[in-house]
C-alpha cells in the first residue's frame, strides 16, 4: 500500500543547508520544499552562520549543534521570501537562563539574527 501511495505522491527529502555565504536560487527552493512560503531556521549569531529548510527549527538547531555550535549562540526564525519579513518565533528560543517565550525577546539578538538572514537569505 505505501509503494503505491508513494507512487502518487513521491516522497521528497526534505533539505537543509548550512549556509556560511549567500544562498543560490536553487537553495531557496530547496529550503522551501518544506513549508512552501517561508523556510524555517536556526541562525547561530557567533558564526554568522543559518541552517535552513526542514520541517521544524529544531532540525536546523541539531545540524547547527553537530557542526560545532553551542546552545547558547542558537535562535530560530523563520523567514519568508516574498515578503523579505522574518518572524522570531520558535520552541528553540525556549530557554530558562536567556529566553522566557518563544519569541527571541532581547532587542540586540533580534537584530543579530534579522542581519545574518539578510546576508544570507535576502535578496535571492
Amino acid at each position: 500500500m505505501r509503494e503505491y501511495f508513494n507512487k502518487l505522491t513521491p516522497i521528497l527529502p526534505l533539505i537543509i543547508h548550512i549556509l556560511k555565504e549567500p544562498a543560490t536560487p536553487s537553495q531557496i527552493n530547496e529550503m522551501l520544499q518544506a513549508n512552501r512560503f517561508y523556510i524555517k531556521t536556526a541562525v547561530d549569531i557567533r558564526h554568522q552562520i543559518l541552517a535552513g529548510g526542514g520541517e521544524m527549527h529544531s532540525d536546523c538547531e541539531t545540524i547547527l549543534l553537530d557542526n560545532g555550535s553551542q546552545q547558547q549562540d542558537i535562535w530560530g526564525a523563520s523567514w519568508n521570501p516574498i515578503s523579505q519579513e522574518i518572524f522570531y518565533e520558535s520552541m528553540v528560543n525556549l530557554r530558562p537562563r536567556q529566553n522566557r517565550a518563544m519569541e527571541i525577546l532581547d532587542p540586540a539578538i533580534r537584530e543579530q539574527v534579522k542581519q545574518i538572514i539578510h546576508k544570507l537569505l535576502g535578496g535571492v
